[in-house]
């Protein structure tokens, strides 16, 4: 094994040999704490399965996590829940499983203890780290977590107890769209029983899926279910390949004769036996050697949707179904045949994912001896490159024939190339710990036998391994490192790349296990904190006489007594891990239980909350800088009206949601050590101290020239910079004499010069900074309650780079006020959208932006430089186009000569070839115009109002702000009202519009002359008319009466003389009128 001490200046090689490598088929790297507690401590620990939605409370179940869609189980509830503070008209969903949480202790029963801990007030909190996904031109960058609070809930088993029985908790299992690598951190609230925080890893398993009678089954092949001890009799360890970080699913080969593979989403926690369903044919060839056949399965890679296998010289692939990264028919409905033409030896792993995509390397042998076979993988499509592209590796070296045994991708190259010659034998060292490969040493007989070459991308190391080892920082001088024994031969090397490699040499031993007759293979961690404490316990050791007898004492190496990191920084503005949280909702129940309805509401919630996290990436900023402030806003002022309605137990639906429960954690307090990982933007610094206890008399005075004595102590610190051309660390040292202390504050900052500019999260920079203290290496221990815990040695990766989580949005609300106050007016469109205010054509218009922290929560204005371009628009939504980069140039750029340009500013600063204006918060404002050549030029008028149009605006400062290394772009729609007509289009409207115009007018004239004209006409034919109904109506009388009696000839002479006399009264108007008419 080798550590720390890998490092040339350190200390001697530890000359540990583990004879017996107690791994099955697994190369695990050593563990830096152990899973035990020491005597004072209760041995407790946490344990968690998954469960469906529908299996919520019963015992005994343990589901596997391949679903991935969400349910929407939980809408119905949701609208039940009058008087809360929800809005009952969104859509809310759930997630398809729980997570169950239990804890046992030893020689307990398990579920008198989650009672017990319910009852003392226990409660485990859960919190969900996502792990970033691979392509992140599909899929945001981002570090999130979710923190939640387990709700208890009682068995569904019967009970005879009046309150309960057995008890579990539960919390929602969140999935998040392109992550499936999630892990799992459960700890206590600080009441009941102490129990370690303690972590799990649920990941999605892409290669599973439900058959007909709805069983789940593998889709690569058979689950075994009887593990027999011969499969793994003789057998040797074999290393375990994957892309780190990024495989949900992991798969180890290596049964002899078998098609079998042990497969696991949980780390190896728990594993399946299953025998691959593919087709073992052997496809011989004069060019590709043959050696025999056999059915074991070789080389084994696992990538984030990908598995690969090499058997015999065939190599296959098979793409999981994960709907999380991709659309479901991406997946593969059997394994899939690639190289077939080729003859495969090796599959060598390519550790880290880079630009997007993930990759792997394939050693040929036969007719392309010489070359490697160089695939990607991009959302689950595979395709393969064969490298160089020129000319062979034998070409290159003037060779006729050559093998490769081995490569190595480092992605800062996008070619194949020679990184050093190695000499032909070991050279001699002459008892020296390591020795500079100057070519000028001497040699020994023994040769140079390599396997391997490792690359570290965060401290530069570079490691070529075989029965010797080689070490380069710079990949130009390489260190012979002589402790390693040169008649041991290294078969692999298990990588942690934060310092520490486990070696594996060709003399190990596999342990397989028996308990019971019953096969069974053991994950096991190697002690290396105890075995370099027996190491340094049986070498240095004294013997003193007291009186009579002999007493034995050891002695302590170490430096220093105490180690302690104060003075660090609140750890979100450099981890970039944005945090929420989430509690359960309050039940109304006395014994305070959740039932199946108030879990299904807590997982439309948590639900909810995640969903305000996916869209709050929008181009206009809100007036408050959180994503859940939308949820709450409308429901803040009633929020003593819901609490007074939980407290008087009337919420409806049995539950009470706290709003101040589901919200964005801004300031989360260091947790004492360094973190995983920091993230640098350009001129950042990062500082923390290290407080150290000396031990015994550490002090000396020292005389320096011109001064006093100055005390100095012994113990002291080094600092190792992967890169120290792009950063620098410095280190001040205060000695406390009266504490017999040192406190040394640590200073990285980087130097503004190896990072050009980028979007936030892509592509950074990888880099290292260790913290070593002096002559500590391997000797110092701290104890703890897991067990003996190693100091001295600090390793923090650093990505330097535009960080995660910083944008650039429009600040909508200033940019409104300050317009109003320079134009002195402000006009909407006629249809008010408050998502996107209108401004007024005429009117120059004052853009303003504000830079976002979405893990801090800052937002501040920007203030540095950008150019503003628009690439795209239409006179309405659906009409939207995108501009061409010559229509681009046309429209936007101060030099066009086409009459095309479609805004003009004051402002003089141009970019460096004068194409487009650069523009900062403080620039005059953007002056409208739609030349004749541009696109919003003579709109047609959709109505009444003025033509109004929609600006795609592109807003960038890529390559004119030197401020930071973030390269903010923002595209965004502005909608601008009021647009002027062209002349021609205005002098046609114009024309029509006098012509109704004047036409009214004379239409108006006439109607003034003829009316009268026209009523006398109607006048006389209105008198004709009934003048000759009146005497039809006579004659008509007269003929049908014949001869009447006295009586009515009397009425008839009356009616006669009473017709006679309306006449005489009718003809009275007419000649009226024709009087009027004469005068």
């Amino acid at each position: 094994m080798c550590g720390p001490a890998m490092f040339p200046a350190g200390p001697p090689w530890p000359r540990v040999r583990v004879v017996q490598v107690l791994w099955a088929l697994l190369a695990v790297l050593l563990a830096s704490w152990r899973l035990w507690a020491i005597k004072d401590f209760q041995e407790c620990t946490w344990q968690v399965v998954l469960n469906e939605f529908k299996r919520v409370g019963e015992s005994g179940v343990s589901d596997s996590f391949f679903e991935q869609e969400p349910v929407d189980t939980v809408s119905s509830l949701f609208h039940m829940l009058v008087d809360s503070p929800i809005d009952p008209s969104e859509k809310y969903l759930g997630f398809p499983y729980y997570l169950k949480i239990n804890y046992s202790c030893e020689e307990k029963p398990s579920e008198d203890l989650v009672r017990m801990g319910h009852l003392t007030g226990l409660k485990p909190l859960v919190l969900v780290t996502f792990q970033s996904p691979v392509n992140f031109y599909r899929w945001k960058i981002e570090q999130l977590q979710i923190q939640m609070e387990a709700a208890p809930f009682r068995s569904k088993e019967p009970c005879m107890a009046e309150e309960v029985c057995s008890m579990s908790w539960y919390t929602p299992m969140p999935i998040k769209k392109g992550s499936v690598v999630m892990r799992v951190d459960i700890s206590s609230n600080g009441l009941g029983t102490f129990i370690p925080d303690k972590r799990f890893q649920m990941n999605i398993n892409g290669f599973l899926k439900r058959d007909r009678d709805n069983n789940i089954q593998f889709t690569v092949g058979e689950k075994l279910f009887n593990l027999m001890p011969q499969y793994f009799v003789g057998v040797s360890s074999r290393p375990l390949w994957h892309t780190v970080d990024q495989s949900p699913v992991l798969i180890l080969g290596g049964i002899p004769n078998e098609k079998y593979v042990l497969m696991t989403d949980t780390s190896f926690k728990d594993f399946s036996l299953v025998e691959l369903s593919i087709d073992s044919c052997w496809v011989g060839s004069f060019y590709c050697p043959h050696s025999g056949f056999t059915a074991t399965i070789y080389d084994t890679i696992a990538t984030e949707s990908t598995l690969f296998i090499r058997q015999n010289q065939l190599v296959y692939y098979f793409t999981g179904t994960y709907t999380t990264l991709y659309e479901r028919n991406r997946g593969s409905g059997s394994w899939v045949r690639v190289l077939a033409s080729e003859c495969i030896k090796k599959l060598c792993p390519v550790y880290f994912h880079s630009n997007g995509s993930e990759y792997i390397m394939a050693l040929t042998t036969g007719k392309h001896e010489g070359y490697v076979h160089f695939g990607t993988i991009r959302d689950g499509q595979v395709s393969f490159e064969m490298l160089p592209r020129q000319w062979s590796v034998c070409e290159q070296i003037g060779v006729t024939t050559c093998s490769i045994i081995w490569s190595e991708y480092i992605a800062a190259s996008d070619d194949l190339e020679l990184l050093y010659h190695i000499p032909e034998f070991i050279p001699e060292a002459r008892g020296l710990e390591f020795l500079m490969i100057l070519g000028t040493e001497s040699y020994t007989s023994t040769a140079m036998a390599p396997k391997g070459i490792f690359c570290n991308p965060y401290n530069n190391l570079i490691f070529i391994w075989g029965n010797f080892l080689l070490q380069s920082s710079n990949k130009e001088n390489f260190i012979y490192l002589a402790d390693f024994p040169k008649e041991l031969s290294i078969k692999y090397m298990a990588r942690s790349f934060h310092g520490a490699v486990a070696i594996v040499t060709e003399t190990e031993e596999l342990v397989y296990l028996m308990n019971n007759q019953k096969g069974q293979l053991v994950k096991r961690l190697v002690p290396v904190e105890q075995l370099l404490m027996y190491q340094q316990h049986t070498s240095h050791y004294d013997l003193e006489r007291k009186g009579g007898y002999l007493m034995l004492s050891f002695i302590d190496f170490c430096p220093f007594s105490v180690m302690r990191l104060r003075s660090l920084p609140r750890p979100q503005r450099y981890t970039r891990q944005e945090r929420y949280r989430a509690r359960p909702p309050r039940v109304l129940e006395r014994s305070g239980f959740h039932n199946e309805n108030s879990l299904a509401i807590y997982q439309g919630l948590v639900y909810y909350l995640l969903w305000l996290h996916s869209v709050y990436d929008k181009p206009y900023a809100d007036p408050v800088h959180d994503p859940t402030w939308r949820w709450w806003a409308n429901n803040k002022q009633d929020q003593d009206y819901y609490f007074f309605l939980a407290s008087n137990w009337r919420s409806a639906g049995g539950v009470s949601i706290e709003m101040d429960s589901y919200e964005k954690i801004y300031n989360l307090e260091s947790a004492y050590e360094l973190p995983e990982r920091i993230f640098l933007d350009k001129g950042t610094e990062y500082s923390f101290a290290i407080f150290l206890s000396a031990q015994g008399r550490s002090f000396r005075t020292q005389a320096e020239l011109g001064t006093a004595f100055q005390l100095h102590s012994q113990v002291d610190v080094g600092v190792v910079l992967a890169d120290p051309g792009c950063i620098e660390a410095s280190v001040k040292q205060e000695v406390l004499i009266n504490r017999n202390s040192v406190l040394f504050s640590i200073t990285l900052k980087d130097k503004k010069l190896c990072y050009d500019q980028g979007i936030s999260g892509h592509h950074l920079m990888e880099t290292s900074m260790t913290v070593n203290v002096v002559g500590s290496s391997g000797l110092c221990f701290q104890e703890t309650h897991l067990g003996p815990h190693m100091q001295g040695n600090l390793m923090v990766p650093v990505f330097i780079g535009c960080p995660p989580g910083k944008r650039l949005a429009f600040d909508i609300t200033y940019t409104l006020e300050y317009s109003r106050l320079k134009n002195k007016h402000y006009f909407d469109c006629v249809n008010v959208n408050p998502e996107m205010p209108c401004f007024l054509f005429r009117d120059i218009f004052y853009p303003f932006f504000l830079i976002q922290d979405l893990v801090t929560g800052d937002s501040g204005s920007f203030q540095g430089s950008y150019v503003l371009l628009v690439v795209g628009g239409g006179p309405t939504l659906d009409s939207l186009k995108d501009y061409s980069e010559d229509e681009i140039y046309r429209f936007n750029s101060p030099l066009d000569k086409t009459n095309s340009l479609i805004w003009t500013t004051r402002t003089t600063r141009t970019t460096k070839d004068s194409a487009f204006h650069i523009m900062s918060h403080e620039s005059p404002g953007i002056e409208w115009l739609c030349l004749e050549n541009a696109p919003c030029y003579d709109n047609v008028p959709q109505g009444i109002f003025a033509p109004e149009f929609f600006f795609k605006v592109l807003v960038s400062n890529r390559g004119v702000d030197t401020s930071t290394y973030c390269n903010y772009q923002l595209t965004f729609l502005l909608h601008i009202h009021g647009l002027p007509l062209s002349p021609k289009r205005a002098l046609f409207i114009l024309m029509v519009s006098a012509s109704v115009f004047v036409g009214l007018v004379i239409f108006y004239i006439a109607f003034c002359l003829l009316w009268p004209l026209v009523v006398k006409g109607c006048t006389m034919i209105r008198w004709k008319i009934n003048n000759l109904i009146a005497s039809e109506s006579y004659y008509t009388y007269a003929s049908i009466s014949g001869i009447s009696s006295v009586p009515s000839l009397r009425h008839s002479r009356m009616g006669s003389m009473f017709s006679s006399r309306m006449t005489e009264d009718r003809a009275e108007p007419k000649e009226a009128v024709e009087r009027q008419l004469m005068t």
